[in-house]
Parts: structure tokens; C-alpha cells; sequence
């Protein structure tokens, strides 16, 4: 604990908690002061000025990353029939139903990414309590709850990252690892940035991102000039 404490005061040494750096600028000191020895993830984090008690203020969704995320999504698909054969050729890696309720009831949980069929939502409703807190749960709105399961596979395993703004109206999304280009890391930094400023609710009044970071695991966050797009 004594070295990693060491490596972090020399890493927070090296950002300037006053200073609000360009993207690129962030992205490139976030990468200098990782100092994990494996490949940390790269992770943007936002504040909204939302306020998500309002239905029209909340904020959630999902995107394809340009660059995917460093890490290939295991993907378990509720289904049956010709929908369970589609998500089966798109690549997804469990499909199945009723089965699936039970092994993840049991403590089963080797996945990341949980894709269901409209009609099979009853039975996926089960496992609310397992999912939910997970953010595991399938739902419209980021594009797991669907009859297009093949488009839905191929998404997920190509980079597709939810994003959800929590009670205090904080967004935190990763965009690849350590090991990627600092190009590869800002084009999806961009990208995501796109995203969550078309989502500014009307009714929002003032400055929408109050606070804008970037960061890796257990690595110090590096504030961004959100000007600077």
C-alpha cells in the first residue's frame, strides 16, 4: 500500500487541480499519470446541472465508441426460437430463457451485457433485483430491449457503452484503455461529448456540465476545459 500511495502523490503532482486542460491535453496527462500495473481503463466523468427527480431532466442512453472500449462484452441474450438462432449467428455468447432466470438467481453473473426480446421481458422482470443494481437490466432506451437482437450483439460487442446520470446528476462512461492511442482516446472522448450535450433537457436553464473529467483507475481526474470542443 506504501508504493501505491507513493505512485499517486507523484501522479497527483503532476495535474494542476486549478487548471482546466484541452481534451487532448487531459486525455494525454490522464495516460502519463496511470501508474496501475495492468491496462487501466480511461473514464470520462460529468456533473450535470439536471435534476432527475423530473421526468423530463433525466439523462440515459447508449452509443457505439468510434474506437470500441479495449474490451469485448459478454453478451447474454433472453430469447426463443428464430430470435434466439439470430443472436446466436450475431456472435452473442449465452442465449437461452427460463434456464438463465434460475442460473443467475443462483449467483451466476460471468456477463456484461444482458439483451432481451419484447416477449421475454416478463421473465427477464424476475431478476430485477439482481440486474437492476448492476445496471445489467435491459430497457428500451439504451437499445437492449428489441427485436433486432443481431444489431443489438454486434453493438455491444463492438464498444457500445451506456451512459446514466445518477441522483446528483453524475454521468460516468469509459472510453478505452490506457494501452489506446491518445488520438483513439480523444476521437471517443469527443464522440461521447456529442452525445451527452444533444441530451441537455430543455427545461435545463444555466450551465449544463458543471464539472467535466477524465480519469483512470486509481489514477487522480484531470478537469477539462468543456470549452475547448
Amino acid at each position: 500500500m506504501a508504493k501505491k500511495s507513493k505512485n499517486l502523490r507523484a501522479a497527483y503532482e503532476k495535474v494542476d487541480a486549478t487548471k482546466l486542460y484541452s481534451v487532448e491535453e487531459a486525455v494525454a496527462l490522464a495516460k502519463e499519470t496511470s501508474f496501475a500495473k495492468f491496462d487501466a481503463t480511461v473514464e470520462v466523468a460529468y456533473n450535470l446541472n439536471i435534476d432527475v427527480k423530473k421526468s423530463d431532466q433525466q439523462i440515459r442512453g447508449a452509443m457505439v465508441l468510434p474506437n470500441g472500449t479495449g474490451k469485448t462484452a459478454r453478451v447474454l441474450v433472453f430469447a426463443r426460437g428464430a430470435k434466439a438462432e439470430e443472436a446466436t449467428a450475431a456472435g452473442a455468447d449465452y442465449v437461452g430463457a427460463d434456464e438463465f432466470v434460475a442460473k443467475i438467481n443462483g449467483g451466476w453473473l460471468d456477463f456484461d451485457v444482458v439483451i432481451a426480446t419484447p416477449d421475454m421481458m416478463a421473465i427477464v422482470g424476475r431478476l430485477g433485483r439482481v440486474l437492476g443494481p448492476r445496471n445489467l437490466m435491459p430497457n428500451p432506451k439504451t437499445g437492449t430491449v428489441t427485436m433486432d437482437v443481431t444489431k443489438a450483439v454486434e453493438e455491444s460487442k463492438a464498444g457500445k457503452v451506456n451512459y446514466r446520470a445518477d441522483k446528483a446528476g453524475n454521468v460516468l462512461v469509459p472510453i478505452g484503455k490506457v494501452s489506446f492511442e491518445t488520438e483513439k482516446l480523444v476521437e471517443n472522448f469527443k464522440a461521447l461529448n456529442a452525445v451527452i450535450v444533444s441530451a441537455k433537457p430543455s427545461a435545463t436553464k444555466g450551465t449544463y456540465i458543471t464539472n467535466l473529467s477524465v480519469t483512470t483507475t486509481m489514477g487522480p481526474g484531470v478537469k477539462v476545459d468543456s470549452a475547448s470542443f
